[in-house]
């Protein structure tokens, strides 16, 4: 009775050892998950905001807000209404004091050398390329608040003469000209364009002779822009595979 007894009282050693190795295995999963990383917690955020502007993007604000604090310090205050290319070319005189290019007078003795010996008392004004670059971002931004194409200032003729005659004027104090880089053409494709184009040139020359009229020249024609295009594809070909 008391053997029955105890054994009613006892607990089942195989329930208590299951209830501990499933709690030991729930303890173990949970600790063995990775916490979340702080890219996946910021992910929706980052997700959200918008991109950084662009360094053009940058350099053009800041362009447009100089170029509002002058007209708000202007003597007398002018408006952006009011403004004129004259009212630009001002600006652009205003901003060589801030210059850091040496342009020699007529009378120094190192006017046109590239590179002078020994420094001189010549002015520190804006290179041309500073100023041509300033006047395109500025002729963007005036558009892009609301200016209309026709009436911008900054796009005005009398503005491309003066900076014409600022290029020119620095170029020849200088020494240094300003010349437009020339795209230079892929010589081999050029070469085998050209052999192609006489090879059908000759091939219409050997088998057109006996159909005359304008057939004949559309074929030759066909026959070569074929060509063309192939000898075109081939050295594309070519030159990727030897890349």
């Amino acid at each position: 009775m008391d053997s029955a007894s105890g054994g009613g009282a006892a607990h089942n050693p195989n329930s208590i050892n299951e209830g501990s190795s499933s709690a030991t295995a729930t303890a173990t999963a949970s600790a063995s998950a990775p916490p979340p990383t702080t890219s996946q917690q910021g992910a929706g955020e980052s997700s959200s905001s918008p991109a950084p502007p662009s360094r053009y993007e940058s350099q053009k604000r800041r362009d447009w807000n100089t170029f509002l604090q002058y007209l708000k310090n202007h003597k007398p205050p002018l408006t952006l209404a009011r403004c004129s290319g004259a009212h630009v070319i001002e600006f652009l005189k205003y901003l060589d004091q801030f210059g850091k290019t040496k342009v020699h007078v007529t009378g120094c003795p190192y006017f046109g050398h590239p590179n002078p010996p020994a420094p001189c008392s010549c002015p520190l004004k804006q290179a041309w390329g500073s100023l041509d670059a300033l006047i395109g971002r500025l002729r963007a931004a005036y558009e892009e608040n609301g200016g209309r194409p026709e009436s911008n200032p900054f796009g005005a003729k009398a503005v491309r003469i003066y900076l014409r005659e600022v290029r020119e004027g620095q170029a020849k104090a200088r020494g240094i000209p300003y010349e437009k880089k020339k795209r230079k053409r892929p010589t081999v494709a050029t070469t085998a364009v050209g052999v192609n184009v006489s090879v059908a040139s000759s091939q219409a020359v050997d088998g057109g002779e006996g159909s005359a009229g304008f057939g004949g020249g559309d074929d030759s024609g066909g026959g070569t822009a074929a060509n063309v295009g192939t000898a075109t594809a081939a050295v594309t070909t070519a030159t990727t595979t030897s890349v």
